[in-house]
């Protein structure tokens, strides 16, 4: 369980970072893009075994790094523009509930267990993850542009459950990190594009908050894949506990250090977060 408790933490780290880059206006793109090549830089170090590129190249999971690589660069484009269109809350709410998309997933690929207790549950989480993330006085306008979150939410869930498909057991390092190499030569593209087409010219001051992104963003792969090989852990149950405890705990830190208002609503969803946690856990111990 510490892999998966190493997981959340890095995650919520994420949600940190990028409350604090919004505080200090740091250009998010750019240092997206510094991130990517940090974490490629901590996969390529972290990996223990010889890279040799015609093994990759021949590999089944090679393929696994392209899609990902593209998903992790248009998802992102995607949750910025939703949150610009139809608000937060919305963009929340969909890249978060997509957590369903691997759980069903895993119970019929993977022939997981899926009993009435677990299947209350994943139930309550999906509840509990609308409620904790949607925010009270916020104008969000779910009919414009619609097609933005529904693309959200099937692109976020189909990064979680491709990362699981594709990772292989003994190359989680290099796997992780060409990922997120491949990433930061699209996201690349993107800022000379940019810079080209719209004179945006690249910020020093971005580097370090970006590099320091790609650490935690690094940790937080690694510590889910190194998860999802526990044995004695099923997907459904990993991705279930995973993202509403992202949530949950990512509340309570906006509580804390950022001040924000909770609403009797996040704090009834952030209670059966706890729940459903309890009764998708327990199932799996019993």
């Amino acid at each position: 369980m510490i892999y998966l408790a190493l997981s959340i933490l890095s995650s919520t780290g994420i949600f940190v970072l990028f409350k604090l880059f919004n505080n200090y206006k740091i250009d998010t793109l750019q240092a997206i893009v510094i991130n990517y090549i940090t974490a490629c830089i901590c996969g390529l170090i972290h990996n223990d075994k010889p890279l040799i590129a015609s093994e990759i190249l021949s590999s089944n999971w090679f393929i696994g790094i392209i899609i990902l690589g593209f998903l992790f660069i248009a998802i992102f484009n995607v949750m910025a523009l939703t949150a610009q269109k139809n608000g937060l809350s919305v963009a929340s709410v969909a890249s978060k509930m997509s957590v369903i998309i691997p759980v069903v997933f895993g119970i019929y690929v993977y022939n997981e267990s899926i009993g009435l207790q677990k299947t209350i549950g994943i139930l309550l989480a999906l509840v509990a993850v609308y409620l904790t993330s949607v925010k009270e006085k916020e104008n969000n306008v779910l009919t414009q542009s619609l097609y933005l979150p529904i693309l959200l939410f099937f692109g976020s869930g189909i990064i979680d459950t491709s990362i699981n498909y594709f990772a292989p057991d003994d190359r989680i390092p290099l796997f992780s990190g060409l990922i997120f190499g491949w990433a930061f030569i699209l996201g690349a593209f993107i800022l000379i594009y940019k810079h080209v087409r719209f004179n945006k010219k690249f910020k020093i001051r971005s580097i370090f908050p970006g590099i320091t992104l790609g650490l935690v963003n690094y940790a937080s792969i690694y510590f889910l894949l190194k998860a999802l090989r526990i044995d004695s852990l099923e997907s459904s149950t990993l991705f279930t506990v995973n993202n509403v405890a992202i949530v949950a705990f990512s509340t309570l830190i906006g509580l804390l250090i950022f001040k924000e208002r909770i609403s009797n609503k996040n704090w009834f969803g952030i209670l059966l977060a706890l729940i459903s946690i309890a009764l998708v856990t327990i199932t799996e111990w019993n």
